[in-house]
């Protein structure tokens, strides 16, 4: 994947929320690159961090340190007036609950043309209604639900109404923050499948953000395991299933449910406990380091010893 054009940067981002004694850091140097046209996985418990980083790099949450760079202008910090018009047309979120993210008194139509409107991103009033009358389709969604309201809709269908909302701007990178997980199980494939064709079709490159892994190997090339604010592995997504090294992506992976009764019932799920896991980390920190081509861990020299025996180098 390295040959590939790298369309993201992200590089030792630190958030913080507060200040003085109330100071909180959610994202500490936290590093990855996004390339082009891939879909790149980031997963973690609820409060590790991922939703932060997704709104740092949409510029909401501000970068206490750190660089965001997308195709190679730094976007984070102050910067100047067309470049976050820019920003703010070719990168776009989908949010997690489909229910809190659409305004009940708005009709469809207005929704998706929100974007469009605060930048002027259309010619004619015709150009909008055909905008929208497209991404409504690209979406599964019937032109005539334009004229209607939210609360018309199911879950499955707000989501895709969300969808629209992003589609209509033509972005190139999509931060899909938890976009399935508040949905019926039922309706989560059929959501998943949809912006994997969207992907195909359009070109679009995903930061999908989750908690569930298995959702995640389903569709992403690679994926990241964040632990409270720190990203502790980093790999393709099939070499971080067969060869999980850090503990706590260990851990993740032990707590997926297998549909084999027998397995299941037989399964020992690891426990995550850092102090047990990693010793001297006072005296020797822990760096980020790429174990093997595109595989990174963020390990001490000690550990790195450990793991480079698992993999038999």
């Amino acid at each position: 994947m390295s040959n590939k054009e790298c369309l993201l940067e992200v590089k030792n981002l630190r958030v913080e929320f507060g200040k003085g004694k109330q100071k909180f850091v959610a994202v500490n140097d936290v590093s990855f690159n996004i390339y082009k046209g891939e879909t790149f996985g980031l997963v973690g418990e609820s409060g590790s961090g991922k939703t932060t980083i997704g709104r740092a790099i949409i510029r909401i949450n501000p970068a206490a340190s750190g660089d965001i760079i997308y195709n190679g202008q730094k976007i984070s910090g102050k910067i100047d007036k067309e470049l976050d018009s820019q920003v703010t047309r070719k990168i776009q979120m989908i949010f997690q609950d489909p229910m809190a993210s659409l305004n009940e008194r708005a009709k469809v139509d207005y929704i998706v043309s929100e974007g469009l409107y605060n930048l002027k991103n259309y010619g004619s009033e015709e150009g909008r209604k055909k905008k929208v009358e497209q991404a409504l389709l690209d979406v599964g969604l019937l032109p005539e639900f334009a004229s209607r309201f939210p609360h018309e809709f199911s879950g499955g269908q707000r989501q895709r109404i969300g969808i629209a909302r992003v589609l209509v701007m033509e972005p190139e990178l999509v931060i899909a923050d938890e976009p399935i997980s508040a949905l019926d199980v039922s309706i989560r494939a059929q959501v998943i499948n949809l912006l994997s064709d969207l992907q195909k079709k359009k070109g679009l490159t995903y930061l999908f953000i989750a908690h569930d892994l298995s959702v995640v190997r389903f569709i992403s090339d690679r994926i990241a395991v964040i632990y409270k604010g720190n990203i502790v592995e980093l790999a393709e997504s099939e070499k971080l299933f067969a060869n999980p090294l850090h503990p706590y992506t260990k851990s993740l992976l032990s707590a997926i449910p297998t549909p084999n009764p027998n397995v299941e019932r037989n399964k020992i799920i690891e426990v995550y406990e850092p102090k047990k896991s990693h010793f001297d980390y006072d005296s020797n920190r822990p760096k980020w380091v790429e174990i093997e081509p595109e595989h990174y861990i963020l390990a001490n020299d000690r550990e790195l010893e450990g793991y480079k025996k698992i993999m038999g180098r």
